[in-house]
């Protein structure tokens, strides 16, 4: 049977995150020099290192089964691919820009130049405000494009906005998109028995690293008396777990907490009672 086919981005923000989760998920993905294909034989997988803006593409006319790539790009690509998990890094927000005090809102783009090298899906949001507009299609960076005078404003990503203030820009109105790394899938994965039971591994397989990251064990000793006011605290995913302790009217709990909340939880624990908490991290799971 034929491995699945899965497409991840040679460079760039999401190159290194996307690999290092799918360690974490049990997949060998690591290249000793400047291979395109790995091989992973005992995970059934050969993954295949393209441009990011590429990787929707060849999901989307099915020469590969899946891949990683951003939200952004991917709707941009306009092909028949679909995002199938969010993954929780390269979050980043689609945003309109122009010099201060030029325009306050996207009503006031209707007849303006756009810069933007992701004119299919800006043209798409446009239309959805019934906005028209000349679109100026560049490539990379086009935060120049104002100074230069291409363009009125532009249209691009933005994650902390240094680059624009540098530019001498400030972005307006809603954001147009919320980007972030998500997992996609070509349509021609459900033809292939042997490739969706891949996918649903590998779903799985993220998931449990998603949540793992999300999570920490938090295990912790309690007087009897006070561990309904403890389950409060720590209601688990299905609820703690209890076993009884050699002394006498304590228990041990195990139960799994938000990350950002643990050590809050920890804080009211010992208020009520409990002592010996203890957190441990979590490198993967199955809920």
């Amino acid at each position: 049977m034929a491995p699945l086919r899965f497409a991840l981005p040679n460079k760039g923000s999401l190159s290194a995150p996307a690999a290092q989760m799918l360690a974490e998920a049990g997949y060998r993905v690591n290249r000793s020099g400047r291979e395109l294909i790995v091989a992973d034989p005992a995970n059934d997988v050969q993954f295949f290192f393209l441009r990011p803006r590429d990787i929707a593409v060849y999901v989307g006319e099915g020469s590969l089964d899946v891949g990683i790539t951003g939200r952004d790009l991917l709707l941009d690509s306009t092909v028949s691919a679909k995002e199938i998990l969010p993954l929780g890094f390269g979050r980043a927000k689609f945003y309109f820009a122009s010099r201060p005090g030029t325009i306050s809102d996207a009503t006031g783009l209707a007849g303006k130049r756009i810069a933007t090298s992701y004119p299919n899906l800006v043209e798409q949001h446009l239309n959805d405000l019934d906005i028209k507009a000349h679109l100026v299609r560049l490539d990379g960076a086009v935060e120049t494009a104002v100074e230069l005078g291409v363009a009125d404003a532009i249209a691009d990503v933005v994650e902390t906005g240094i680059t624009l203030k540098t530019s001498g820009l400030e972005t307006f109105g809603k954001p147009i998109l919320k980007s972030e790394a998500v997992l996609i899938q070509g349509d021609t994965v459900a033809d292939t028995p042997n490739a969706v039971r891949a996918v649903e591994i590998l779903h799985r397989r993220l998931q449990g690293v998603l949540i793992a990251r999300r999570y920490v064990i938090l295990d912790f000793d309690c007087p009897v008396e006070a561990q309904e006011e403890a389950f409060k605290l720590v209601p688990g995913i299905e609820s703690p777990t209890v076993s009884p302790l050699a002394r006498e009217g304590w228990v041990a709990v195990r139960s799994l907490v938000p990350r950002d909340d643990a050590p809050f939880i920890m804080d009211e624990l010992w208020r009520v009672g409990a002592r010996a908490i203890l957190v441990s991290s979590l490198d993967t799971c199955r809920i």
